[in-house]
């Protein structure tokens, strides 16, 4: 359903900030220094939308595009997601259906049915899949390209220059956290614990690592290879997949 009485780019989340983590937390008054300030939050204060799009997730469920690790690591990153933009960012105020999205199909490229069917990087593959089930499902364009956009960049890291959209950046904080670990002293360590008891991670840092290699085994040129050393070639060990092995602050959850 559209929205004509709001700004589409605020609305679903287009609005620009800095890529670079680093400059967007620059003096920031609540999430820099050595001990940012951090709400004591559960999990159960981020229930996801109630959306057409939302029940269409038991499809995916059932016909195994996405396997109970990777679901459940889409909700964990979008209640860290929502949980850094409310302490940190109060004036994001993006739909909350199109943020859900974003998340659970963020990972959608990685599922079987796709990974090994297309040359093309999990990332972009998925966000066209992501894109195209949105719009079939009633979505308006605009959120659909929200989505896609978001899932297309969620991995590029390394991007130091330029802006990215507030959804966008939310993507990554939310999954590199989860993945790696990084910046986890912005959310309450409460907020980890609930949420891992919610959505319980079932061995996700190895589950994810070995997606990792997967790829990089299948397509060598994929997006992924960006995390790797210069030239990478099949048979080298990822750096990537080393540093989700090597999560420490969700090991005790592993």
């Amino acid at each position: 359903m559209s929205k004509p009485n709001v700004d589409p780019v605020a609305y679903y989340g287009f609005t620009a900030v800095p890529r670079d983590p680093d400059v967007l937390f620059k003096e920031h008054p609540t999430a820099s220094g050595n001990h940012p300030q951090t709400r004591s939050v559960y999990c159960e204060g981020f229930p996801p939308p109630a959306v057409r799009p939302r029940r269409s997730s038991a499809r995916f469920r059932k016909g195994k595009e996405l396997d109970i690790q990777t679901f459940n690591h889409s909700n964990r990153v979008y209640i860290y997601g929502a949980a850094i933009a409310k302490s940190h960012f109060p004036e994001w105020n993006y739909d909350n259906e199109t943020w859900y999205l974003a998340c659970l199909l963020h990972d959608i490229g990685t599922a079987n049915k796709f990974l090994a069917t297309t040359k093309m990087s999990f990332e972009f593959k998925g966000a066209i899949v992501a894109r195209d089930l949105i719009l079939q499902l009633g979505g308006v364009e605009d959120q659909a390209d929200s989505v896609c956009e978001a899932i297309v960049r969620h991995q590029d890291i390394f991007v130091k220059g330029g802006n990215i959209t507030q959804i966008g950046q939310a993507l990554q904080l939310a999954t590199i956290l989860d993945n790696v670990g990084i910046r986890a002293n912005i959310i309450h360590p409460k907020l980890i614990e609930t949420t891992v008891a919610e959505f319980p991670r079932m061995g996700w840092s190895e589950h994810f690592a070995r997606v990792i290699e997967k790829e990089l085994d299948l397509k060598p040129w994929c997006h992924t290879s960006t995390f790797e050393i210069p030239c990478w070639t099949h048979g080298t060990p990822s750096n990537f997949a080393t540093d989700v092995r090597g999560n420490d602050v969700m090991r005790p959850f592993d």
